[in-house]
Formats: structure tokens, C-alpha cells, sequence
């Protein structure tokens, strides 16, 4: 089956403005989507990340609670608990998703200073254009700093 395109946006959940639209393959991964986002909100330095895929509908408590997490692999070998119910990011293809127009996501990025992003997924059947994936199609609002400066 030929690739489609998939596009989210991608907002902050405390700043629900500052938001960024970006587009991907449904052959590529959820790593991949990743970096789309550390790169579309300025981020400096990496850290581990989660994304949480809940079943379509969820509302609540229960869109997290119930949610499938798709993590960074160091994640994965690095866990103190190990977790079997976790999945590699890396090993993750998009259109493995079975993602649905409107459906909701979560992605944590950093985990000690948790910066939390909501992603709604806007289109699942683009056409693919000539170009490199995944691509920024539009920013709204200024990447807040990746470590802002202490109160004070």
C-alpha cells in the first residue's frame, strides 16, 4: 500500500495558542514524528519522551488510563520497572495507528520537567508531495524555553 499523509496538530496543553502543524508519512514513525516536534518547538536538549494513543472516543481520565504508550527506546531498555504493556516509538509506524480524523493524542516530552502536548489528528489521507517528511506546515505562537528561568 502506497503512503499517505497524516497531519496533527500539535498544541501545548497548558498554552493550548502556541501550537504547531506538522506533517508525515504513515510509513514513518512515532520517533520520527518526535523529532518533528522537538525541532517545531525550538527544543535545545533531548530527553526521553512517551506518546499515549487511546482508543477513539475517550474522554477524561480515561483517555490517559486507557491509552496505549509508545515510548523512546532507551526508555524501554533503561526501565526500573520493566513494563511489557510499553512500545518502541522507533518500532512504530504511523499508519500502524489506525489513527481517526479529530482523534486525540498525548506526548510527553521530558519527563523531570514534563512538557505535556496535545495532538489532533486533522487529515489521514494526504497525497505525497515531493519533499522531505515529516515537515512543518505552520507555527502559531513562540516556543516557550525548553528551561525557563526560575522565579525569583
Amino acid at each position: 500500500m502506497a503512503p499517505k499523509v497524516y497531519v496533527f496538530k500539535v498544541a501545548l496543553r497548558e498554552a493550548k495558542q502556541i501550537w504547531r502543524r506538522i506533517a508525515i508519512r504513515s510509513d514513518q514513525t512515532l520517533d520520527d514524528l518526535h523529532a518533528a516536534i522537538y525541532a517545531a518547538f525550538d527544543r535545545e536538549e533531548e530527553h526521553l519522551y512517551s506518546f499515549y494513543v487511546a482508543p477513539f472516543g475517550r474522554k477524561g481520565r480515561a483517555r490517559l488510563r486507557d491509552a496505549e504508550e509508545y515510548t523512546h527506546p532507551f526508555a524501554l531498555e533503561d526501565a526500573l520497572f520493566p513494563d511489557s504493556r510499553l512500545r518502541s516509538a522507533a518500532e512504530t509506524r504511523i499508519g500502524d495507528l489506525t489513527l481517526r480524523v479529530r482523534q486525540r493524542l498525548h506526548y510527553l516530552f521530558d519527563f523531570g520537567d514534563s512538557w505535556w502536548h496535545e495532538l489532533t489528528v486533522e487529515q489521514t489521507d494526504g497525497p505525497v508531495e515531493k519533499g522531505e517528511y515529516p515537515r512543518i506546515l505552520e507555527k502559531q505562537g513562540e516556543s516557550p524555553p525548553q528551561y525557563p528561568e526560575p522565579d525569583g
